[in-house]
């Protein structure tokens, strides 16, 4: 390992390559300016030199000292610390994804993470896991929870904080007389993503099957990530009208009235597929000039047209006593018809705030190192 300065650049090199941090960056960030027990910064940028520089910078031991030129204070950054914040390093473990097309290719129990509630509930290494797998890939399933109502909230207090909504905060998908939503019908339902009309849009999603019907009303999952970034390679045009345009969205019952705008596809700022949202069922008029309408209703169509393509769609019932989990900004979810007279179905569900979801998963892989030091 070696270190080298200029008055602006410090340079670290190792067996893993080599990492630069601009001198205004490590000042920005030296640990001599947080408070000690939040590492919250106690001072503003504004109160930053404008143009720090290095003066001298040497390793010592597992950490780097560096001595500013009108400065008589040093800081101090562990090389762990540096090799987990240099450039183009993932944030955290649990924020990476791994998208995944051909979900009919794919075995729900092979192909992603599935684990008895006993277990997760007993080893936080594994819970760590599950949960880790829940964000890389979208959807978790979760076997051995108790076939009666209310036991998804004990099941998911291992996971994150229930979001409560108009619906409650579980809510009961099964077949009724006089819907106010087809979720509580017996028919099929296409590829979807929950509640765009809500600002912000629920994280996560789970559904607990108490009653799992034997003829029909199978659950339907897609990557939409993975569906998005194909229209983006074999339709660009289209692809980039769907990131541009916003899409109002409208649900209103007897006792609430909800509405927002955005795109079926949101971009992060690096310009990857950070959401998807559609949902045909609560899509409003859509505000475009006569001159618009053609060019985005191809767009729109091309990709209801690939989210029907059986290819991309992973097929399963759950059985009674399991739930799922999925991220409702990027996972597409839906159903295949059933007859609740001959045969009944009953799923359980709730929503997740999604900081709370990976805040669980960050707090237990802390906890995990620091029982391992």
């Amino acid at each position: 390992m070696q270190v080298s300065s200029t008055p602006e650049c410090l340079t670290i090199e190792g067996e893993d390559g080599r990492l630069q941090f601009a001198s205004l960056w490590l000042r920005d960030n030296a640990r001599e300016d947080r408070e000690s027990a939040s590492g919250q910064r106690l001072i503003d940028v504004a109160d930053l030199p404008e143009r720090p520089r290095i003066l001298r910078a040497a390793l010592e031991g597992e950490r780097v000292r560096i001595e500013w030129e009108c400065e008589s204070r040093p800081a101090y950054f562990e090389l762990e610390w540096l090799a987990a914040h240099g450039p183009g390093r993932a944030a955290r473990p649990e924020l990476t994804v791994r998208r995944w097309l051909e979900g009919a290719a794919l075995d729900a129990h092979r192909d992603f993470a599935w684990s008895g509630l006993a277990v997760l509930r007993a080893e936080p290494r594994a819970r760590l896991e599950w949960l880790t797998r829940l964000w890389r890939e979208g959807i978790a399933f979760m076997s051995g929870v108790p076939e009666r109502e209310g036991a998804i909230l004990d099941a998911m207090a291992l996971v994150g904080f229930v979001l409560e909504t108009n619906y409650g905060q579980v809510f009961d998908v099964r077949s009724v007389a006089q819907p106010e939503n087809l979720a509580y019908s017996d028919r099929g339902l296409g590829l979807h993503t929950d509640n765009p009309y809500r600002d912000p849009v629920p994280g996560f999603q789970a559904l607990h099957a108490l009653v799992a019907s034997a003829e029909g009303g199978a659950s339907l999952f897609a990557d939409g990530f993975a569906i998005a970034e194909h229209l983006r390679v074999t339709s660009p045009e289209d692809f980039a009208r769907l990131t541009a345009t916003a899409v109002p969205f409208h649900y209103r019952s007897r006792n609430v009235e909800l509405y927002a705008e955005r795109p079926l596809i949101q971009l992060s700022c690096a310009g990857e597929v950070a959401a998807v949202h559609y949902n045909n069922r609560s899509i409003a008029a859509l505000r475009l000039t006569a001159a618009e309408t053609e060019a985005y209703y191809r767009a729109y169509r091309q990709f209801a047209m690939l989210l029907r393509e059986p290819r991309w769609q992973l097929s399963l019932t759950i059985p009674s006593g399991s739930l799922v989990v999925f991220d409702n900004q990027r996972i597409l979810h839906g159903r295949t018809a059933f007859s609740s007279a001959r045969e009944p179905r009953h799923l359980q569900g709730c929503y997740l705030t999604r900081d709370s979801v990976q805040s669980e998963a960050a707090m237990l892989r802390r906890a995990l190192a620091e029982a391992h030091r």
